[in-house]
């Protein structure tokens, strides 16, 4: 019995093997590019989606007075001044979003003021206390400067 016919029609012949290992190679190689794009899609995605607002401002303390005036903004709606301890300044006045805008404030021996640039919709301050609780969807602290002493 002469097995090599049988041997040539189940594992096949030396020139149709030579196919196999091709396709293979371009199927790996073809999977490998695609799981790289993938897995680039996901990574490019996960950065920042803002970039913080920022502000320029210009500030001016003489004793428990301290004018601050918003000179322009990048990436920002307006500015928020806020006093660590009490909460938004002067509620509505603690709010400049129009370059050239400025408000004075009074603040007390040991109190930390902080000038927030915000971006979005211009919150409505009226009786909080706390700036995470404005619900702004981007912020970041411009500048903070304590009393005279």
């Amino acid at each position: 019995m002469d097995l090599t016919k049988y041997r040539d029609k189940l594992v096949g012949s030396e020139d149709e093997r030579a196919v196999s290992p091709v396709i293979g190679i371009i199927l790996m190689v073809a999977i490998t590019v695609i799981l790289a794009a993938v897995i680039a899609a996901f990574v490019l995605d996960m950065g920042p989606e803002d970039p913080d607002p920022q502000a320029v401002i210009d500030d001016e303390q003489t004793g428990d007075e301290v004018e601050i005036e918003l000179q322009g903004t990048t990436d920002a709606d307006g500015i928020i001044v806020c006093n660590e301890s009490d909460g938004i300044v002067n509620d509505e006045e603690g709010v400049l979003t129009t370059t050239g805008e400025s408000h004075e404030f009074n603040i007390s021996d040991g109190d930390t003021i902080q000038v927030i640039a915000f971006s979005g919709d211009e919150p409505d301050v009226y009786g909080e206390e706390d700036v995470d609780e404005l619900g702004l969807d981007n912020y970041a602290i411009v500048d903070e400067f304590e009393s005279d002493d």
